[in-house]
């Protein structure tokens, strides 16, 4: 049975098992990663590496193969950055879970961190499986356009986003319900 923190002794409520309460946040990684790669599987299978199929005047599906990080950083390089930002991710992914259980009361930040986690694993399985990632999505207006990127990165960047709100905001997430590490 759940133990009561001395604050939810006083209002009568039990925390949630750390399980359950992480359940709907994992759940979102998993979402995040199945159609990051369901999407991926789908170019692979319709377009040949360097295709490009206008679909507006400012947005293009494309295939492409980034074996570096955002904007191709170390792309250019041998194969060890596959490696590095395999474990970097790995790495990552372990902190934000560990953020994930101790904010898993909120709604916010763990949706953050959630949507981080299933865009790197995305990322991740893509180097392991084709040695980069895949990219696809590509926006530009006339001659200048954005590096092409996937549903992993979009995730990522969302959640980035919504992790910069929640420190701004300090997080007023008033809906939550207090942790033995976060009382409110």
């Amino acid at each position: 049975m759940p133990e009561l923190n001395p604050i939810e002794a006083s209002q009568g409520r039990m925390q949630k098992p750390a399980a359950v309460a992480m359940a709907p946040w994992l759940g979102l990684a998993l979402v995040v990663v199945l159609l990051d790669q369901i999407t991926k599987q789908w170019v692979l299978s319709d377009l040949h590496y360097g295709q490009v199929i206008p679909v507006t005047s400012f947005f293009d599906l494309v295939l492409v193969f980034n074996r570096g990080a955002a904007f191709s950083f170390l792309a250019e390089h041998s194969g060890w950055q596959r490696w590095f930002f395999t474990g970097l991710a790995v790495v990552i992914c372990g902190w934000l879970l560990a953020l994930m259980h101790r904010h898993r009361q909120e709604r916010l930040l763990p949706a953050a961190f959630a949507l981080i986690i299933g865009g790197a694993i995305g990322n991740v399985i893509d180097r392991l499986i084709h040695g980069a990632v895949v990219d696809f999505l590509y926006f530009h207006a006339g001659r200048y356009g954005w590096p092409a990127f996937n549903l992993a990165d979009a995730a990522i960047t969302l959640g980035v986003g919504l992790m910069l709100l929640g420190q701004f905001r300090g997080n007023g997430d008033t809906n939550a319900e207090p942790t033995p590490e976060k009382p409110t």
